[in-house]
């Protein structure tokens, strides 16, 4: 077993002891886990650097990430079910992604139960760090992970970081976010490089090397400072810096990937003598992750770690969600684990699960231990350029069809995260601001639907809905300029330019690539073909699971929102966002604006036939399996406030 210890800080009662339907009350342990892995071992072999980690007596690697689990007080009442969360930068993510619990803007040691989505069904949920630079100790759950050491030295190498400021600014940290970040291991580095691009993929641009200094701003003059780089001209909003330097800072990133199998692992098998909390409730175990945290299971399935070291299976059921076709920077010399776009690893191919070429799937289908699968995605993954790589071969020419223990999934019409109403147009995170209002689809109800198919596919072989995306031999998946020329013909709508939308670049990252270190920049070629969604004449996509934001529709609903011109970057759209651009409410009105869509009043007689085609549209997806009963009446509340935002003040109401 590679967990030698769960050292418990805290187990309290959670939320006072409050019971959730007949799974009664929860408890909440919180702690800190403790490894220890055989570097050697055949379930290790693909993490990187792991054999110049320092080892113990006994030739084993440790490491500790910190822990939290909530589960029914009373262990016979709940499910056997345990659903364990990828942490998304330290954040635990499930209570709103299915308990509907409202988002935090400011991340606390508090778990929102939301509506007790989760709970009511006696779930366990369970969580543990995995990312090395998140800022600790604090509300966020991370990980201690071992060094790479070189004669007892830690490991030298090249970095690259990329900044895309919403803002000018004279000078940025070199970490994504405000993560812990690579520092530079000499200030003066005559070799170190900043470049500069007007968007993803233009050509690059050198900055000399006597204007940038590794530094921070003080009063418009640089203070010597490893961890930031300062620019004398000053970063420009929207444009793309990339700097390349030399670390001496070298974690063995990889080992966060062993903790979540390992952890989960422990929580299966291990009994009470070995100081599982959990010892003989866990039947089933399922991951989710979402954006980061997809990508990360997309990394752990393409390593076919999903058999512990002694040969057990860890997850039965794995949902990578919003991550597109991609991977990232989990297991690489030098790691940034919350990198998005920075060309690199992450943008490798596999991309589908299985293919002739090489799948996702390829290493732990010959080792065994492959989970039920389902992969969800919405718009924006494929408007970002990478999404239709999982289920459309490379060269764009033919459609990939899911082996049986696959399933992939299109929430249409939406944008990375579930919208809301009121309408806004400014990110409360980090306050970049889109050309339209952001999209309002909440799609939440569709992943509880798909999480208990996904359990009866487990637990009942009960088959889940059949996989519905973008295909190519149904004219569904077409290129961004079809679709944006339909968008050209609408009014007041900021069309983004297709030249200057992310791809996926071919890449060669040098010689040492195929072991996990690589030389940058990376050298890029031909991108990938970039399909999307097909649209209707609304505007609203054709394919996937057509939510009633789409199919009863009071706007236009897009998985992109173009860059509004105060945070720079002209053509550009803002990443994982999309648009509402409401129907005109009445005739006069759309004769005014010009709009070809049918206004809002030319569809509905009045508000209750609205809410009526809204509820039968919710009653089909219930009989496809794409909503649950029990949600239908939300799915219709939620309507009502769309209702209110976009047509209430004009259209009578019945």
């Amino acid at each position: 077993m590679a967990v030698l210890a769960l050292e418990v800080l805290l187990r309290t009662p959670y939320q006072d002891g409050q019971p959730f339907g007949e799974a009664g009350a929860y408890e909440r342990i919180d702690g800190v886990l403790r490894f220890a892995v055989d570097p050697d071992h055949v379930a290790n072999a693909g993490i990187v650097d792991l054999h110049l980690a320092p080892r113990d007596p006994a030739g084993r690697v440790r490491f500790a990430a910190d822990f939290c689990l909530l589960q029914p007080a009373d262990p016979a009442r709940g499910s056997g079910r345990l659903l364990f969360d990828v942490l998304n930068r330290g954040r635990k993510t499930v209570q709103g992604q299915f308990n509907r619990a409202p988002r935090e803007l400011v991340p606390t040691e508090r778990i929102d139960p939301g509506d007790g989505f989760l709970l009511t069904r006696g779930w366990a949920v369970a969580w543990c760090g995995w990312q090395w630079d998140v800022p600790r100790p604090g509300p966020l759950l991370g990980l201690e992970a071992p060094e790479a050491l070189r004669d007892g030295r830690p490991v030298q190498g090249q970095v690259q970081v990329s900044i895309q400021p919403v803002a000018a600014a004279r000078d940025a940290l070199l970490a994504d976010r405000i993560h812990q970040p690579y520092p530079a291991v000499d200030r003066e580095e005559p070799s170190a490089a900043l470049y500069v691009r007007d968007y993803p993929g233009a050509a690059r641009v050198l900055i000399p090397r006597e204007r940038w200094r590794f530094a921070r701003d003080v009063d418009g003059r640089p203070e010597p400072d490893a961890t930031r780089v300062w620019l004398a001209d000053g970063f420009d909003a929207g444009r793309i810096y990339e700097v390349v330097y030399t670390t001496s800072h070298c974690p063995v990133a990889g080992t966060g990937l062993l903790a979540v199998r390992d952890c989960v692992s422990f929580l299966r098998y291990a009994g009470a003598n070995q100081g599982n909390p959990s010892a003989g409730a866990v039947r089933y175990a399922y991951a989710f992750g979402a954006s980061q945290s997809g990508r990360f299971l997309r990394e752990y399935l393409h390593l076919g770690i999903n058999l512990d070291e002694d040969g057990r299976p860890v997850f039965d059921g794995v949902m990578p969600h919003i991550a597109g076709a991609r991977r990232g920077e989990f297991n690489q010399r030098f790691a940034q684990p919350s990198v998005q776009y920075t060309p690199g690893f992450g943008h490798l191919p596999p991309f589908a699960a299985d293919a002739p070429e090489g799948g996702l799937l390829d290493r732990q289908r010959a080792r065994g231990g492959v989970p039920k699968i389902m992969f969800v995605n919405t718009a924006a993954e494929y408007w970002r350029g990478d999404a239709a790589l999982l289920h459309i071969t490379p060269d764009g020419a033919c459609d990939i069809e899911p082996a049986p223990d696959v399933r992939i999934y299109h929430l249409a019409g939406t944008q990375h995260t579930s919208g809301v109403v009121p309408l806004i147009d400014r990110s409360p995170l980090d306050g970049s601001r889109g050309a339209h209002p952001f999209n309002c689809v909440d799609y939440s109800m569709a992943m509880r639907a798909l999480l208990e198919a996904l359990d009866g596919w487990v637990t009942a072989g009960a088959e889940p809905p059949p996989s519905a995306a973008p295909r190519l031999d149904d004219g569904t998946a077409v290129p961004r300029d079809v679709v944006l020329a339909t968008f050209a013909r609408f009014p007041a709508v900021t069309v983004p330019e297709a030249g200057r939308l992310r791809r996926v670049p071919r890449l060669d990252l040098g010689p040492d690539a195929v072991a996990g270190t690589g030389r940058f920049p990376a050298v890029e070629s031909d991108p990938y073909p970039c399909l999307v969604p097909a649209v209707d004449e609304d505007g609203n996509e054709v394919a996937g699971i057509r939510l009633p934001e789409v199919s009863v529709p009071l706007a236009t609903v897009t998985g992109w929102n173009p860059r509004h011109p105060e945070i720079g970057g002209p053509g550009q759209i803002m990443d994982m966002t999309g648009s509402t651009l409401p129907l005109a409410r009445d005739p006069a009105e759309r004769a005014r604006r010009g709009d070809p869509r049918r206004s809002i009043a030319e569809r509905y007689a009045s508000r209750s036939a609205y809410l009526a085609q809204v509820r039968a549209a919710a009653d089909a997806l219930v009989a496809q399996r794409y909503l649950l009963a029990s949600d239908v009446d939300l799915a219709v509340q939620l309507a009502e406030r769309r209702w209110e935002a976009l047509a209430g003040a004009v259209v009578a109401a019945g």
